[in-house]
């Protein structure tokens, strides 16, 4: 754990680690847009096993059609694999990593559904690392495992440390034009 909460090493605390995946799946539902603007909060609520990094951050990321709010922490007391996604007519709500509650339109009550499997090696990255390699497996320019995906990734936390750092909301086009 010492490489995990050492903010040179690993850059930072809750806000890389947690926010990371976050950041991961707005860029894929935005197929790749970099957001309007970004706002961060960090707390270091248990600075005794934290002493120096954040232990827990909100993610804010506004695009022109849309809102994300990522939530990274070390706090909960439990692992969560949740996450809500609203649209204009309905929702979707993941409660862990298999099952839903989905509404797709107001009329219309909400229903239970269960994510089929995914294909063999997407949850073992040495074997789906394999698949692109010797398989020429193609990975979609924004998918969650590609190059494109995750340049912005590090964009975006690195937009976040830095909003979280002064206080302020950042402009991504004004950020990414002096930097």
């Amino acid at each position: 754990m010492e490489w995990l909460t050492d903010p040179v090493l690993n850059g930072g605390g809750a806000l890389i680690d947690f926010g990371c995946y976050g950041a991961n799946l707005a860029t894929w539902f935005m197929k790749g847009k970099a957001p309007k603007t970004v706002s961060c909060v960090t707390q270091q609520i248990k600075s005794d096993i934290y002493p120096k990094v954040d232990d827990e951050a909100t993610i804010i990321l506004t695009y022109s059609e849309a809102q994300v709010i990522i939530q990274a922490s070390w706090n909960w007391s439990f692992g969560r694999k949740d996450m809500e996604v609203y649209g204009k007519t309905g929702y979707v709500i993941c409660k862990n990593n298999e099952d839903m509650m989905v509404m797709e339109n107001e009329e219309d009550r909400a229903g239970s559904l269960k994510a089929n499997p995914l294909p063999y090696g997407i949850h073992d990255s040495f074997a789906f690392f394999t698949k692109v390699v010797r398989n020429n497996y193609s990975i979609d320019p924004y998918g969650l495992s590609s190059l494109k995906n995750n340049k912005m990734v590090v964009q975006t936390l690195d937009t976040a440390k830095h909003a979280a750092k002064t206080g302020q909301t950042v402009i991504w086009d004004e950020y990414y034009q002096q930097n």
